[in-house]
């Protein structure tokens, strides 16, 4: 094969993985804008604040974590990760004995008359659903960020393989148009007579 034809074919292969590159890179951003402006609006709109430093967050399961964002809003999946396992979880491990709901629940229903229970049942209730509402705005940001990672790289060796790319067809012209591809080199040498 001439190693022109070898360039040419080689640089147009990288320019067509280029472009593939750029286009899923492209994707993936759409990916992480999309994620991350959503969970941002609808954690925006649920107007929750972490409690200010106190009382409140002295506790070394929960101030650590907290006091970072004391008196902010929550608007992003990292804050609601840590006010989910941070605050909630640990507010929910204070009532009925660390019991979940469904084992509170379990009870209540066997002992259909104790108010006690039915309070637990409903305050747990209302934790564990609004604790697994945040982790999963955490989950949907987290593949967000991680959507991020992808374009960034995919962009980067876009950039790297769109180089090559050029440089394959520079060489390509620079070659001589009789020359073959890892053909061995042939010395001629004089033969006196």
């Amino acid at each position: 094969m001439r190693r022109r034809t070898f360039d040419k074919l080689m640089s147009t292969g990288g320019l067509a993985l280029t472009i593939l590159l750029i286009v899923a890179g492209s994707l993936a951003f759409a990916g992480y804008s999309f994620a991350n402006n959503n969970v941002h609006k609808q954690l925006a709109q649920q107007k929750i604040f972490f409690p200010p430093k106190g009382p409140a967050t002295a506790s070394p399961e929960i101030g650590p974590f907290v006091n970072k964002y004391a008196g902010q809003q929550l608007v992003n999946g990292a804050q609601a990760e840590v006010y989910a396992n941070h605050f909630i979880a640990v507010h929910l491990k204070e009532i009925a004995g660390g019991k979940t709901y469904s084992e509170v629940s379990t009870l209540s229903r066997a002992n259909p008359t104790d108010q006690a229970l039915a309070s637990q049942v409903q305050t747990l209730f209302r934790g564990e659903t609004l604790r697994g509402l945040l982790l999963q705005a955490f989950a949907f940001w987290k593949i967000g960020q991680i959507a991020l990672l992808g374009a960034i790289v995919a962009w980067a060796i876009a950039g790297v393989l769109a180089l090559l790319t050029i440089m394959g067809f520079w060489h390509a012209r620079k070659v001589e148009p009789e020359e073959e591809l890892m053909a061995p080199k042939v010395t001629a040498y004089a033969v006196s007579a």
